[in-house]
């Protein structure tokens, strides 16, 4: 009996409870997301700088794993267009010279995404995605969206252009030899696009990749349209990846580290974002340091079988929750309908016209742009809008990563922004009541021509400290005050730098005749006045419970209780 209780811990949490109705559910989610992923994996292969049959590859072993270690029941992992984008700016950056070394590149550099997400999960460091905050990520995206539509006009056009990355490079070239455009290839991609567009609008149950791939296929085949100049995926080779471990050197690791960091982090934005929509939707936990380590799993795990950087899909997560998905076991229905294909029919995909898969890319890369998102962050707080705008425009004038790094810096500048100039309210009482509140907000409060309140709606720290002094000197000086009271409830933490500059500002005010009073201090914020020896030196009668008990302390001690409300006079 213990040994099968063992037995059972080992298995995946969902296995627990499962039954027929599940299996149902995950087996036509699995069936669906896999006929949307077999065209959508080509694609995102070819954007990658791949051969399209790696795309499939890649949708094997990633796939296994998270069905059987993933804690989301709805996402749907594989390769990812943005993904694919971030590994052809990296790749570029060694500029290998042959098929070999580039692959080589590509999975040397999913170890590495895998090694850094599990080595993050592992010691509990997923919190490091918050750098990559929802303006960032919101120009992040809209921009690599761009750039991977843009990069997708020579497969479109039938032109052979560049490498080149940057929109406005490969958007000046498309145009000066637009005159070369293959106009039977331009016709495929613009009827893909049309398809796409149709089936996403109008017929949303029809999976469209696939519709556009096999009509595409099939004019290719009645009209002999290769003969005629248009490009083609041709022989993909037939069977299951082979275990290769891909050859190291500390140079490619060193040039691509900051591209494997930015990919790494991007991933698991994406992964814990999608994963908690679905997760609060349907009631249920994911566990974001667990999810951390499972990506890390399957992209190591995933390149030593030939696989590109996987990470999960927002589109094909949709279909997979519409399709009646139960459990990460979809995942593993979709990962065996690919390896059929690659074992039994590869040789269907032979005359697929590659304009087809531009139109995929650029369809799916599009949908990612967010108009109504930047215009509801400049809304909202248009400092956030700003940040977004201001990512999305290093993103497409410098690079990826660099573009993320950017977003990330700018982020930093405004969060110490923030926290050196919290906003220090003056605060006065409110009529018949034990509440202060800000006299901006609230003209009715009542304040004390000689007593200043006053309130700092921030963490007390080194970022901040010299600021809530300058407040108190100034408006000290403005009142002619003889008492200073802090309402302490919105600090939640101390530190030493802050402790400090109150000592001193208790001994300034103290030479002046003036008395420094906290009121409402949190546990953990008094445990720091007590053990630094403030507490004593200011005196206990100093320290109390609520702004309303320090200030009735106060005027009670001037003998003037004639000030205080009779009706709230109990403290």
């Amino acid at each position: 009996m213990e040994s099968a209780n063992t037995a059972l811990s080992l298995l995946p949490d969902w296995i627990r409870g499962y039954d027929r109705a599940r299996f149902r559910g995950d087996v036509i989610a699995g069936v669906t997301v896999g006929v949307v992923l077999v065209p959508q994996g080509m694609a995102y292969a070819l954007l990658a700088g791949v051969p399209p049959v790696y795309g499939l590859y890649a949708s094997l072993i990633p796939l296994l794993i998270y069905s059987l270690l993933g804690t989301s029941r709805h996402l749907a992992v594989g390769v990812v267009a943005i993904d694919s984008l971030i590994v052809a700016a990296g790749i570029a950056l060694l500029a290998p010279t042959t098929t070999e070394q580039y692959l080589g590149h590509v999975f040397t550099l999913a170890i590495m995404v895998g090694v850094i997400q599990i080595i993050m999960g592992s010691l509990r460091f997923g919190f490091v995605v918050n750098l990559l905050s929802r303006p960032v990520i919101t120009g992040f995206t809209a921009a690599a969206a761009l750039i991977i539509g843009m990069s997708q006009l020579k497969h479109l056009l039938g032109i052979g252009l560049g490498r080149n990355l940057n929109v406005f490079i490969l958007l000046t070239e498309a145009l000066d030899r637009i005159g070369e455009t293959h106009l039977l290839s331009f016709a495929i991609g613009a009827a893909g696009i049309l398809i796409l567009i149709l089936c996403r609008k109008v017929w949303p149950k029809i999976p469209g990749p696939l519709v556009a791939v096999v009509m595409s296929a099939l004019a290719v085949i009645l009209f002999n349209l290769d003969q005629a100049g248009v490009a083609i995926v041709g022989t993909i080779p037939a069977g299951l990846p082979s275990l290769s471990v891909p050859a190291f050197s500390l140079e490619s690791i060193k040039a691509l580290m900051p591209i494997a960091i930015t990919l790494s982090l991007i991933q698991f934005m994406g992964v814990i974002s999608l994963g908690k929509v679905f997760a609060a939707k349907h009631s249920y936990r994911i566990f974001p340091n667990r999810e951390l380590v499972v990506l890390g799993t399957m992209n190591v795990a995933g390149a030593v079988f030939q696989s590109i950087p996987v990470s999960g899909s927002f589109s094909r997560s949709a279909v997979n929750e519409r399709s009646g998905a139960q459990t990460p076991f979809s995942n593993a229905i979709a990962a065996l309908l690919i390896g059929l294909v690659l074992l039994f029919f590869t040789p269907l995909f032979y005359s697929l016209p590659i304009p087809i898969f531009a139109s995929i890319i650029m369809v799916s890369a599009f949908g990612l742009i967010d108009v109504r998102e930047v215009r509801y962050l400049l809304t909202i707080k248009a400092i956030d809008g700003v940040l977004a705008l201001l990512t999305f425009a290093a993103t497409l004038t410098l690079g990826i990563h660099q573009g993320v790094l950017v977003g990330v810096g700018m982020s930093v500048i405004v969060i110490m922004y923030r926290i050196s100039f919290p906003n220090v309210a003056i605060l006065g009482r409110l009529p018949g009541s034990r509440s202060f509140r800000n006299i901006l907000n609230h003209p009715e409060a009542e304040q004390f021509d000689d007593i200043l309140l006053l309130r700092v709606d921030a963490s007390f720290s080194f970022a901040n400290a010299d600021r809530l002094r300058d407040v108190i000197t100034r408006e000290v000086g403005k009142r002619q005050s003889r008492a200073v009271i802090l309402d302490a409830s919105s600090i939640n933490d101390l530190d030493t730098t802050a402790l400090a500059v109150l000592a001193d500002t208790h001994s300034v005010l103290k030479e002046q005749g003036i008395g420094l009073y906290i009121g409402g201090a949190k546990t953990n914020v008094l445990a720091v006045f007590k053990a630094s020896g403030l507490a004593e030196d200011m005196g206990e009668d100093h320290f109390f419970l609520s702004p309303h008990r320090a200030l009735t302390y106060v005027l009670k001690r001037w003998g003037r209780d004639a000030e205080l409300d009779l009706q709230i006079t109990s403290v």
